[in-house]
Order: C-alpha cells, then sequence, then structure tokens
C-alpha cells in the first residue's frame, strides 16, 4: 500500500544535504533524475538549505528547477530564477552571538572556520570543530537558535526555519502548504516536514526526525528521497 495513501500531492519541498547527497557532499544522479522527472511533468520542486543563494543558483541550475529556493535554514529565499531574494533573518543578531563565541574559543586556543560570510545575509554558518550543545549553551541567552546540520553550524534567528520561508512562498504563489510533499533528513527539516501536507524522512535521520514524518524511508540519502517520491507519484515512475 502506498504509505502516503491519504495525501495527494502536488509540489515537493526537498533538502540538499543529507537528502540528496551522501555523507561526502555528492549529490545522487538518482534525485537528480528523479527532480527532473517532477519538473517536465509539470510538479514543481522547491530546494531548501542552509547554503548560500549563489550555490543554491548554480545548483537549481544545474539540477533543472524553476529556481525556487529557500537559503540560509529559511533565513532568506527566492521565487523563481527572476525573483529578487527576501531576508527574513536578522544577521546582526547572528553575527553578535558568533563573535561572543569567537572570543570564547580562541581564548582555548581554537578558531572558528566562517562559510562564505560574505554571501550570507541571514544566518552565520561555521566548521563543526567545536562541540554543538557547547555552542548551544553558550549562546542560551541570546535571540538565536544553534542548528547542527551535521556538516556545519549554523547560528540563525529565533522563530527562523525552512517552514517560515515556505510557508511565505505558499502565500506569495498560491499554493497550499498541504499540496507539498517535504522531504528532509535533519533537526533543521523538522519544520518544514511537519508544515507540508506529508513529510518524509531518509534513513539516516535521527530518531526524533523519523518520529516526526510520515514515512521513513528504508534508502538513505539520495537513494531514499527517489524512494519516497515514487511512493507519492507512482505514475511518474
Amino acid at each position: 500500500m502506498n504509505p502516503f495513501f491519504s495525501c495527494n500531492p502536488a509540489a515537493v519541498i526537498t533538502d540538499i544535504d543529507g537528502t540528496l547527497t551522501d555523507e561526502r557532499r555528492r549529490i545522487s544522479t538518482a534525485a537528480i533524475e528523479c527532480i527532473r522527472t517532477l519538473t517536465d511533468a509539470g510538479i514543481p520542486v522547491i530546494l531548501a538549505s542552509g547554503n548560500t543563494l549563489c550555490s543554491m543558483t548554480m545548483l537549481a541550475k544545474m539540477i533543472g528547477t524553476d529556481g525556487t529556493v529557500i537559503c540560509e535554514n529559511g533565513g532568506t529565499y527566492r521565487i523563481g530564477f527572476n525573483g529578487d531574494e527576501r531576508v527574513i533573518g536578522n544577521i546582526s543578531a547572528c553575527r553578535r552571538a558568533f563573535s561572543f563565541l569567537e572570543r570564547y574559543f580562541e581564548k582555548k586556543g581554537e578558531t572558528l572556520q566562517l562559510y562564505s560570510p560574505e554571501y550570507r545575509f541571514a544566518d552565520v554558518a561555521f566548521a563543526r570543530t567545536v562541540d554543538p550543545d557547547t555552542v548551544r549553551t553558550l549562546l542560551s541567552d541570546y535571540p538565536v537558535r544553534v542548528l547542527d546540520t551535521g556538516f556545519a553550524i549554523h547560528l540563525q534567528t529565533k522563530g527562523i526555519t525552512k517552514a517560515t520561508a515556505f510557508l511565505q512562498i505558499c502565500e506569495k504563489t498560491g499554493r497550499n502548504p498541504d499540496a507539498f510533499l517535504a522531504v528532509g533528513d535533519s533537526h533543521n527539516d523538522i519544520e518544514m516536514i511537519q508544515a507540508a501536507g506529508c513529510g518524509a524522512v531518509v534513513r539516516n535521520c535521527s530518531d526524533d526526525m523519523c518520529s516526526a514524518a510520515d514515512y521513513v524511508s528504508e534508502k538513505r540519502y539520495g537513494e531514499g528521497f527517489v524512494d519516497a517520491v515514487k511512493n507519492v507519484f507512482p505514475s511518474l515512475f
């Protein structure tokens, strides 16, 4: 039986790292072919990631979507390739929090490695060379969320998630969130999965992610994404 028998989606929103890629960040060619099949059939696919807009634009072009992307874990988004980037996160708050971390770890002889700060307008991302739980404790009084994606640590404005941008895109495009299948693998995908009509996670997700989804693929990474999509859109494959 189709595990999404109660869900009848007409669009897809998906995370990238860990969902379309493996642990080495190599994107699944099967996932790319799957997305192209969807878009060629007129089914919109939104890419949602912690990556910057310039990175997401390149990925959207090469994968073959319409350019609607969610960036910086919901801090910014763009509708179509010709749309303007909309910033909804507070980069100043995130930078203040990072400055505090930087001073703290410098005293311990550790240097935090920032990721593409010149291209980030809503969050701060840095290498996972320090313990994410320690970072959460240190920043407990700051108005930021600490996100551990497994690939980087992100500081994002409290209240801003991928779902925040997703719902704004739906409102501006006249689409119903219930018409979406959302696929992810990490904690920063939970709100997005819960906001969509049906949610799936790939097998490499954590236990709490599994409990948040309607469907857990038996396959990992990009193959898990393909498995979830094929269960929802069987007539296309």
